[in-house]
């Protein structure tokens, strides 16, 4: 799959302008003019439209491209092969899969744009391209609407620069347009998320954050599939344990049954997303330390790493396997009806503020459980109920003040540093396990260098987290009020 696929992120700016306008002078090469059409697909309930993703089929110059455009704020993730099927790519029918869930697809939208601009490269460095695109919107071979817009498309430069570039614009005449893909614009397609005001019953906001943690889930799900980005299995994994942790959360409020079998369904993808992750955290950990170790030592050193890297390469078809199974796709589908219609019992009306607050009372109590010097095992208890507070905490943030932000905050850095604690302890662990299998004494002393590393690590986070948790414990009164 990923010989045949090409990743790039994409940053841009779209704006449009009145009548007349005139590009203003930018010190660059004019681009080519291109014409090419795109026929853009969906299912018949836009399952992809609705997660803002486009998958399109373009035509340039007898030159077909299959792309797949996912939202990545401010970026888009754009995957793209060279295809002259009429159907959709076996690679990227792989990726869609979940997304898709054997729903078929149709051609929903057909735009031919012309294109012409300029690249904006002062010294032979490539920093953007600010393109006016005119777009035909086609019904069969009839024109039934028009789309024009200028988009300043990121490369090479800096955000400085960019921005720097949307101002002349801007003062030149252009303005804010419609940010929306060019297909939702022509289908007059709008999904945005709703806003819900201050008075709406917690039902009604509990569906809306549900739906945001199942749309963060499959928005990251074809980019785990991909593989590329270990960052995209990470953020797909965030997505279920925030899933998971609203859940919990709101469990006094929720049908037990109900709450029981999700919460294992759930528990059961995290974990077989998890051992992917731990061997992306090791692996990145331990090649970081070996660039420390003399040249020798590190050549040693990174020869025991392949071990692990077929690990990793085994946990991963083992993660390919489970997002294929009718198990998976039955999850989705619950995962779907519980957005819409979660189990909520008749019990007394319930506010995410107070749900934070819960777990904000489960996090001290843990804390107090602990000795006055915590073991490994005590501050991975307490970085586990951190993660739990701030996703409470975070869910409720619209309805809570300032202080909440710093209260966020204060847990993101406990959980960070934690977080840290926890990776030195098990990246110890499994070097220790491969000293057993290792002999020769160079490979053992380079060994011996990373672990000495690591446990000074741990000596410092037992150092600086007291001061660190008493703040946490300060923020989460202020807020909470306890």
């Amino acid at each position: 799959m990923n010989c045949v696929l090409r990743e790039t992120r994409e940053r841009e700016v779209k704006l449009k302008t009145g009548h007349p306008f005139r590009l203003p002078h930018f010190p660059g090469e004019p681009l080519p003019s291109r014409l090419f059409t795109s026929t853009y697909f969906d299912t018949a309930d836009f399952r992809l439209a609705r997660l803002g993703v486009t998958l399109r089929r373009r035509t340039e110059q007898h030159r077909v491209f299959w792309q797949l455009k996912l939202p990545r704020p401010p970026t888009r993730l754009e995957l793209e092969m060279a295809s002259a099927r009429s159907s959709l790519p076996a690679p990227l029918e792989d990726l869609l899969f979940g997304l898709l869930r054997r729903e078929p697809l149709t051609a929903v939208a057909k735009l031919q744009t012309r294109r012409t601009g300029v690249r904006i490269q002062p010294l032979d460095r490539p920093i953007a391209d600010v393109v006016s695109d005119r777009v035909r919107i086609l019904n069969a071979r009839r024109v039934i609407g028009h789309l024009n817009e200028i988009k300043v498309e990121l490369r090479s430069g800096k955000e400085k620069e960019f921005a720097a570039i949307v101002t002349v614009l801007r003062e030149a005449g252009a303005y804010d347009g419609d940010s929306r893909p060019k297909v939702f614009q022509a289908l007059n397609l709008n999904f945005a998320d709703p806003c819900l005001p201050e008075s709406a019953p917690f039902s009604e906001r509990f569906k809306t954050i549900l739906q945001k943690q199942l749309r963060d889930i499959l928005l990251h799900e074809p980019g785990t599939r991909f593989g590329q980005d270990p960052e995209e299995l990470h953020q797909m994994r965030v997505g279920i344990r925030r899933f998971r942790a609203l859940l919990r959360a709101s469990r006094v409020l929720l049908e037990p049954e109900w709450y029981a079998s999700l919460q294992e369904e759930l528990r059961w993808l995290g974990t077989t997303l998890g051992t992917v992750r731990d061997q992306d955290v090791l692996l990145k950990q331990l090649y970081t330390e070996a660039h420390v170790l003399p040249p020798a030592e590190r050549k040693i050193f990174e020869r025991l790493l392949a071990t692990l890297e077929t690990h990793r390469s085994q946990a991963r078809l083992q993660l390919l396997d489970v997002l294929r199974s009718d198990r998976y796709l039955d999850l989705l589908g619950r995962l779907e009806q519980a957005v819409q219609a979660p189990a909520l019992r008749d019990a007394p009306e319930s506010s995410l503020m107070h749900l934070a607050a819960q777990e904000f009372k489960e996090l001290v109590k843990t804390g107090k459980r602990g000795a006055a010097e915590p073991s490994d095992h005590e501050l991975h208890q307490l970085r586990i109920h951190t993660k739990r507070t701030r996703y409470a905490a975070e869910l409720a943030l619209e309805t809570m003040g300032k202080s909440a932000i710093r209260f966020v905050r204060q847990t993101k850095r406990n959980q960070d540093i934690l977080g840290e604690h926890q990776d030195a302890v098990v990246t110890e662990e499994r070097l220790r396990q491969l000293l057993h299998t290792t002999r020769g004494v160079k490979t053992a002393f380079a060994i011996g260098q990373i672990v000495e590393r690591l446990q000074a690590r741990r000596r410092r986070t037992k150092v600086i987290f007291p001061r660190e948790w008493a703040k946490l414990k300060k923020r989460g009164r202020e807020v909470f009020a306890l």
